[in-house]
This record gives C-alpha cells, sequence and structure tokens, in this order.
C-alpha cells in the first residue's frame, strides 16, 4: 500500500475516533494535552490508550475497542463504578499497605490480573511476550487466550511462572480436550472455560466500521465473520491438532456436561469465565469448577445491558466463600478495584487497559497500566483506613445512586 494511501487511512480513522465519544480519551477541549512520549510520564491509562490509538492500525483498533451492536454493555460495565463512593476514615496507620492475593497456591503482588485477550502482535511486534515479561516483573497473574500470537510454551518461558490458559472449545470437544492436555503439559496455573462467545458472539459493529477505515489488504482478520473464524482456528495454541472437523469456533450446542467432561481429563484447577448469574455460580461449583470469573466478555458478547460489577454481590452469595471469584469489565482505576474487591471480589481482571500500554510502548507501556492502577488502589485504600484486601467490605463504600 502506498504511504499516502496509508496516512488517507489514518486521518479517516482519527476523524472517527474524534467523533466517538466512547472510544476517545478523555481530554477537555479548551485544554488538550500533547500525547505523552513515554511510558513513565503516563498520569492514568487514558494517556496510554491516546498514544495507543495513534500507533495501532485502525481496524486493530476497532478489534481492541469494540463491543456489540451498539456498545452500550461497555458503557454500562464502566458505568457502574460510578454509582458507588469510598467511605473515609481517618486516623488509621495507613503506612504499609499490602496489595498481595493469593490463588490456588500461587502468591501475586496485586490482585489485578491480565485478562486474555487474543492476536495481541496486532498491537505490538511483542504481543502476549511483552504482556508476559511485564507480569514478570510486576509480579502480576497472566491469562493467556486460545487465540493468542504466541503458544503458551513460549510465553510461560517469558512470564517465569505459570500462566492461566484460557480456552475457546470450538464446536468439537476433543478440540478442547487437546488444548487442555497441551496447557497442563506447560505447566498452566488454571484453566478458564470462556462459556459466553456464543457461535463468535453478536455483530462487532463498532470493528466492522473501523475495518472500513483500514487500507490494508487483510480480508483473514478484518473480513466477514467465517473468514475470521478460520484465521483464529490457525492460532498457535490450534496446532497438532486435529481440525479437519471443526465447523465452527465456538459451540451452541454445549452444556454443563461439557464442563464435567473437561473437569475428568485434568487435575489443573479450572475457572468458568462468563458467569452472569448467581445460579450459574451454583451449578460450575457442582460440576466441579474451583473458580468463576464474572464476566460478559468486556460488552464483546452480549448486549445485555447489565454490567458485571451490579451481577458480583450476586455470585459471590451464590459460591458462599467455597471459591474464589473474579471479575472484568470496565475497571480503569485503581479506585474501580477498591471497589470491586469490596463488593466481594478476590480478584479483578484487566483486558483494554493494558492492551492501550501495549500499544503505546510495549511493555514498558504494559507495566504502566499496572502500576498506575495499583498506586491508584493503594491511595483509594490508605484514604479508607484498609491496608490489607482482606478486610474490604461493602462498608468501606457509600451507594450514590
Amino acid at each position: 500500500m502506498a504511504a499516502g494511501g496509508d496516512e488517507v487511512a489514518r486521518r479517516r480513522f482519527l476523524a472517527w475516533l474524534a467523533a466517538s465519544p466512547l472510544l476517545a480519551a478523555p481530554a477537555r477541549a479548551e485544554d488538550p494535552a500533547p500525547l505523552i512520549t513515554a511510558a513513565s510520564q503516563a498520569l492514568n491509562v487514558f494517556e496510554l490508550q491516546a498514544v495507543a490509538a495513534r500507533n495501532i492500525p485502525p481496524a486493530h483498533y476497532g478489534y481492541l475497542m469494540t463491543g456489540v451492536l451498539d456498545d452500550r454493555t461497555i458503557a454500562a460495565n464502566a458505568a457502574a463504578y460510578s454509582r458507588w463512593g469510598l467511605r473515609a476514615r481517618r486516623l488509621v496507620d495507613v503506612s504499609k499497605v499490602d496489595l498481595s492475593v493469593r490463588l490456588f497456591g500461587r502468591t501475586y503482588a496485586s490482585p489485578v490480573a491480565l485478562c486474555p485477550l487474543g492476536s495481541q502482535r496486532a498491537f505490538h511486534p511483542d504481543g502476549e511476550l511483552g504482556s508476559a515479561r511485564a507480569a514478570k516483573a510486576r509480579s502480576a497473574l497472566q491469562m493467556l487466550s486460545t487465540v493468542a500470537s504466541t503458544g503458551i510454551e513460549e510465553v510461560t518461558k517469558a512470564r517465569e511462572a505459570p500462566v492461566w490458559f484460557q480456552v475457546y472449545p470450538t464446536d468439537q470437544i476433543e478440540v478442547a480436550k487437546g488444548l487442555v492436555r497441551r496447557a497442563d503439559k506447560a505447566g498452566a496455573g488454571a484453566i478458564v472455560l470462556t462459556l459466553d462467545l456464543l457461535d463468535g458472539g453478536m455483530r462487532r459493529e463498532t470493528m466492522q466500521r473501523l475495518a472500513r477505515a483500514d487500507a490494508r489488504a487483510c480480508e483473514a482478520c478484518h473480513g466477514p465473520p467465517a473468514m475470521r473464524a478460520t484465521q483464529n482456528l490457525r492460532r498457535p495454541m490450534y496446532q497438532g491438532l486435529d481440525m479437519s472437523h471443526v465447523g465452527a469456533f465456538s459451540s451452541t450446542a454445549f452444556t454443563w456436561d461439557y464442563v464435567s467432561r473437561i473437569r475428568e481429563i485434568t487435575k489443573t484447577p479450572i475457572l468458568v469465565k462468563g458467569i452472569m448469574s448467581g445460579e450459574d455460580a451454583r451449578m460450575a461449583l457442582q460440576r466441579g469448577c474451583d473458580g468463576i470469573i464474572v464476566s460478559n466478555h468486556g460488552g464483546r458478547a452480549e448486549e445485555s445491558l447489565v454490567p458485571t460489577l451490579d451481577v458480583l454481590p450476586e455470585v459471590v452469595k451464590a459460591v458462599g466463600g467455597k471459591a474464589p471469584v473474579i471479575v472484568d469489565g470496565g475497571i480503569r482505576r485503581g479506585t474501580d478495584v477498591f471497589k470491586a474487591l469490596a463488593l466481594g471480589a478476590t480478584a479483578v481482571g484487566i483486558g483494554r487497559p493494558y492492551i492501550w500500554g501495549l500499544g503505546a510502548f510495549g511493555q514498558a507501556g504494559v507495566e504502566a497500566a499496572m502500576r498506575l492502577i495499583d498506586e491508584e488502589l493503594t491511595q483509594a485504600m490508605r484514604q479508607c483506613g484498609v491496608t490489607r484486601l482482606a478486610d474490604l467490605r461493602a462498608a468501606n463504600l457509600r451507594r450514590l445512586s
């Protein structure tokens, strides 16, 4: 593609981005800030987002930022955190704050985990390896997507510790079993079964619009859903598996029996991701699952308009302390993490914020995103007189609306 064509595509993309209140990084019109030039300069994850929006090709940025239909569930996830305030306390010794959390026998320095997000080389050449090295530097939990750009063996080597492996099953249970066995062999710390991406999810309109603004010829990645699904099935984690009978990237026919069949072949802890009700959380425990991830796929699978934070207390009550409960969706600040933990989450997951960092500055950007959120969480805990995550309660919050 000629340089002139690339510039036209870029201008078209930036014009679309500027007109989108959902995707544009927050800024005051009367005082526009210049883009930062180093990860260390970032004041918040939104400054990383602004640089990432410039660096990442339009179609790839659309893949990252899209929800489904009108993107209203993305907005709902984030808005839910604004309905809670913090209950400040004074004259408590908060000189030492401990953010560490223990999950399945391993301690992490922060309750903020990197959620599985596929094709990370689409955002930076280092891809999942850059994220892994950042997770190592921050002693953070990393979850690896089935459709990662890099296999679990290389990512585990870069992380120098077990990662959790997220499974997209396709419509063939034997493929799912093959993925789990490979993850076990690589020493995965947990298996994360994603349950919500039925038939590839609902229509991702933002992604399709931004693909139109991208002049590059890449139909396999940015073309019709069937073509994208075929490309996904060629990812490194599917190599060596018999894919000849696979008809779909995900299945609409699997039931809870699918979870039981995966449980039978591995002793590794299993979490189910995509739980949005107390009933399903209880069912997951009955089927032998070891943990729950409250998630609507960051608004990428359903347009329910139901934020994960609102569902969290219901799931926590249903689980009754029998298993860790992780929540993702809409977390952008350390104060958001505080609120989720106070409402019963064991840990939280972030997706887009750390990929903004990756797209902006590679590994350094991912580290910056995690550092900023951890710093904000520490500051919130101090203001509320709390020094350990285990001491966070709903009483540390005030309902605002």
